[in-house]
């Protein structure tokens, strides 16, 4: 099992993912897109890397506007796997 960031190590995580908040044992960022098929095509772009990185966020889509929500459920919070994943989050979008 991965193990739990320490709460300095979420800290420095955050310190470098500027487009990302905690929410309790998460990181969620919202982007707003272009439209509808552009907020589509971020997921589809997502999905993907999740797939590759067996790491799966869980997505909000609203109209043009993605949710995304990070946390290793079977660790209980926050670990590396969030933090890369967010990162990989980062490059894919808009």
């Amino acid at each position: 099992m991965t193990a739990l960031l320490t709460e300095s190590d979420i800290t420095a995580a955050l310190a470098d993912l500027p487009k990302w908040q905690r929410e309790g044992q998460s990181l969620t960022q919202t982007i707003d897109c272009p439209d509808f098929p552009a907020a589509i095509a971020l997921v589809n772009r997502v999905a993907e890397a999740a797939e590759e990185a067996n790491h799966h966020p869980d997505m909000d889509i609203r109209w043009r506007t993605v949710t995304f929500t990070l946390s290793t459920h079977s660790a209980g919070g926050i670990t590396s796997l969030d933090v890369m994943l967010a990162q990989r989050i980062d490059n894919l979008a808009p």
